[in-house]
């Protein structure tokens, strides 16, 4: 028997002409857009249609616009399958800001409030460290321990952490843009396959997020957070998640903690899924989830035709 879980994508998945087919084919997709720019008082859906790409990847303005997406494919399914997500899903999970679209998807948040949080949380974000002082590499071909030996020589008292256990080899480290550059070379000196410097504006899910994270504990104490009507798989723990309390602080958690998403697929296999969808724009966590559980049956859905394809298989 198929165990479905259904996860949503995280920075980096956005680009101009994202959602715009939903938009156009589903009415259900199209309230989710407009309830997202009521919510945050502008035109997002605009800017993601039709915009500048460079405009859409600032971190206020992509993590909204990701969310967006990610719902606007949840809605058509639900709408065009005359069923719940609940109903399909074992398990739910999102790579970094997509735990928030995880969490609307099962109803913890609604879809106003999650748009919201992460305006803010982007914001927040881009306010904690000033640009150009901190920033991310990915290092291609190692493992957890290998990545954390570089940070430790890397680091030389400056902050550098592990943010993301992506699975498949690949690890990102994030910090003061000084030690990210000296981590690119030790891991060449280690023999690693490839470090590269990502293309963003801060140092996220590092120590260094601190006064965002204390923005983000402020606004969650006054967030409406419901039980998930599926489980949620959360980023720091890598374990599912339901009671509201909980899930608060490890939204807070996660603004400085690692996203365990290699540890976060393989405990979705352990409890027996056999197939992982991702709603929203992009393939990236497909990809990551073929290299570290190569027998988990993989699909998108973030246009009309692939929600049709996932429709059949449901």
């Amino acid at each position: 028997m198929s165990v479905h879980a259904f996860v949503f994508p995280g920075q980096g998945s956005q680009s101009v002409g994202m959602g715009q087919a939903l938009h156009e084919a589903f009415a259900s997709s199209r309230a989710v857009f407009q309830e997202v720019d009521e919510a945050l008082g502008d035109h997002l859906s605009r800017l993601m249609f039709t915009g500048d790409t460079d405009e859409l990847t600032r971190t206020e303005n992509a993590q909204p616009a990701l969310f967006a997406v990610s719902l606007a494919a949840v809605r058509a399914l639900e709408s065009e399958g005359g069923f719940k997500l609940a109903d399909k899903a074992a398990l739910l999970a999102g790579h970094s800001l997509g735990e928030y679209s995880a969490l609307a998807a099962a109803g913890t948040l609604g879809i106003a409030e999650g748009a919201r949080l992460l305006r803010l949380r982007g914001q927040a974000m881009q306010r904690a460290v000033p640009a150009g002082e901190g920033g991310m590499a990915a290092l291609l071909g190692v493992d957890a321990s290998q990545a954390r030996a570089i940070c430790d020589e890397a680091s030389q008292g400056e902050t550098l952490e592990i943010a993301n256990d992506n699975g498949g080899g690949q690890i990102v480290v994030s910090g003061v843009m000084s030690a990210i550059d000296r981590a690119i070379v030790v891991a060449k000196e280690h023999g690693i396959k490839r470090a590269v410097k990502l293309p963003v504006s801060a140092p996220f899910h590092s120590s260094l997020m601190a006064p965002a994270a204390r923005e983000m504990e402020d606004a969650l104490a006054t967030a409406t957070l419901n039980a998930p009507s599926v489980p949620v798989i959360a980023n720091v723990t890598a374990a599912k998640v339901t009671d509201p309390a909980v899930i608060r602080d490890l939204l807070v958690k996660q603004v400085t903690g690692t996203v365990r998403w290699r540890e976060s697929v393989q405990a979705m296999v352990a409890m027996g899924v056999t197939n992982m969808h991702e709603l929203g724009a992009g393939k990236v966590l497909c990809g990551l989830a073929r290299r570290i559980a190569p027998e988990l049956a993989t699909s998108n859905a973030g246009t009309p035709a692939e929600i049709e394809a996932l429709l059949k298989t449901l």
